[in-house]
């Protein structure tokens, strides 16, 4: 079993994000992904979409959203997944950098627990890797969207001039 902690840092801002804390962990227990955000919200800033039947969307990283990105090792092939504090979710494959996108066929449901308080959400989701055919060493970049009254993207490291989280070089643990 492999657990690494995390925390995220928000991609350079011109506002406050001081009230804010994201960090998690990750394990790999044989071909089961088991993810942990936890963001701790001092005064109560983020915008959390509301909770209803939980749906595969679209455009999920709009507003509060959790992410995960999953790389093949020595392969350009990753993929990403979105998961929203209202119960939405998806997962899409690329073949590439931002090339070659497709909702991924082999969810067609993705439970995860949400939990929510005034100053806390906790997302927690278990992957079954096989799903994915994903048997070897993976490299994942963990990543978030907050929403307060700006928009902040929040990744474990940026690699870019802009915030995104595609660069492969920000896929910075090793599982």
């Amino acid at each position: 079993m492999k657990i690494r902690k995390f925390s995220l840092y928000p991609f350079s801002t011109t506002f406050d994000l001081s009230c804010l804390n994201l960090s998690g962990c990750v394990t790999r227990a044989n071909h089961r992904l088991m993810i942990e955000f936890n963001l701790i919200d001092d005064q109560s800033q983020v915008l959390i979409p509301n909770p209803k039947t939980p749906t595969r969307q679209d455009n999920l990283w709009q507003t509060t959203c959790f992410e995960c990105f999953i790389g093949v090792q020595d392969s350009p092939r990753y993929w990403e997944i979105n998961l929203s504090p209202s119960g939405d979710w998806n997962v899409y494959r690329f073949e590439n950098y931002r090339t070659g996108m497709q909702e991924e066929t082999a969810f067609s449901s993705l439970p995860f627990t949400v939990t929510t308080s005034p100053n806390h959400i906790s997302i927690a989701i278990a992957l079954d890797l096989t799903q994915l055919n994903l048997t070897q060493s993976i490299d994942l970049g963990i990543t978030a969207v907050i929403e307060t009254d700006q928009i902040s993207y929040w990744a474990l490291k940026h690699c870019g001039k802009e915030a995104d989280f595609h660069i492969r070089e920000s896929f910075a643990i090793e599982l």
